[in-house]
């Protein structure tokens, strides 16, 4: 009887400091967040500190830049999902199965991407998409019709968005294709080899036998690169365009803090934290409901 108490202590004592840190910096924050999104105030002092109750949430639904920054987030979480995981899968498809001389070389070079700053990575696009002498420009200056009317790449309405994204997915590509390769690594020679007796081809593999057997790794970072692309795209507007042109590329965190910070909107800044917090819970659990399946054992 004593042991147990003893070992009950010991538990407690080694999971108390982390539960205290957890409420201290992740429950209470939020619980703050949505007590904060009920008040008009400007967050510098409590002068000015009105209950308003849900019109900072009413406000939301008519405000068009509000608006548009939701529809830039999820413009940004699908098409940079989708093309990021699907370029990583492949090319570990590719570099584990293949036999490619330096593969090794290929792998540092993917990753590399990974460890450099949002800010560098940045500064690189930037330097890529620059209008005059941007490295782009000059590819598609080759052709004529393009030669007098460079594209804005960052400066146009229409395409800023994707320029964000191109950014976004060269810097997570590398991340997941590692992941995915120590997946497919597990994947017994042995399957492959009995689909290959069949007259299965490469492609009807990697369907067939490699996506099944790590849908397991595929569903959790699908999930987990969702809600870091919620981060990342407010990391690459403030770097890249800071909103602009026009809040043409505001997503919710960039707008949130342009609101709680610089308009000194505080108590609006933080309705929008609570948009954010919901939704992203939202979707992890929907995403979660749309990729569940039994797992395949080998």
């Amino acid at each position: 009887m004593d042991k147990q108490k003893g070992r009950g202590r010991f538990a407690f004592f080694c999971v108390a400091p982390a539960v205290l840190l957890f409420l201290l910096f992740m429950i209470v924050p939020t619980v703050q967040v949505f007590w904060y999104s009920l008040f008009k105030w400007g967050g510098y002092s409590a002068e000015g500190k009105t209950f308003v109750g849900l019109q900072n949430f009413q406000k939301l639904l008519t405000d068009a830049r509000f608006l548009k920054s939701f529809q830039n987030t999820v413009l940004l979480i699908v098409l940079v999902t989708i093309v990021t995981l699907a370029f990583a899968l492949v090319f570990a498809g590719i570099l584990t199965r293949e036999k490619i001389r330096g593969q090794t070389f290929f792998r540092v070079i993917f990753y590399i991407p990974n460890i450099l700053s949002v800010v560098v990575i940045a500064a690189i696009f930037n330097a890529i998409y620059d209008p005059n002498q941007g490295l782009l420009n000059s590819i598609l200056g080759l052709f004529d019709s393009l030669k007098e009317d460079p594209v804005l790449w960052l400066g146009d309405r229409r395409t800023v968005v994707y320029s964000i994204a191109g950014a976004m997915v060269w810097q997570a590509i590398g991340y997941y294709m590692v992941m995915y390769m120590a997946g497919m690594a597990a994947v017994p020679e042995s399957l492959y080899e009995s689909a290959a007796l069949e007259g299965s081809g490469r492609v009807h593999q990697f369907i067939h036998i490699t996506i099944p057997l790590i849908w397991t790794n595929i569903r959790t970072t699908l999930t987990f690169f969702i809600i870091s692309s919620i981060n990342l795209s407010f990391l690459f507007v403030r770097a890249m365009t800071n909103g602009g042109p026009d809040g043409a590329s505001e997503v919710f965190l960039s707008y949130m803090y342009q609101q709680a910070y610089t308009n000194s909107s505080y108590g609006y800044g933080m309705a929008i934290g609570v948009v954010v917090f919901v939704f992203s819970f939202a979707l992890s659990a929907v995403v979660n409901a749309v990729t569940r399946r039994e797992p395949l054992e080998y």
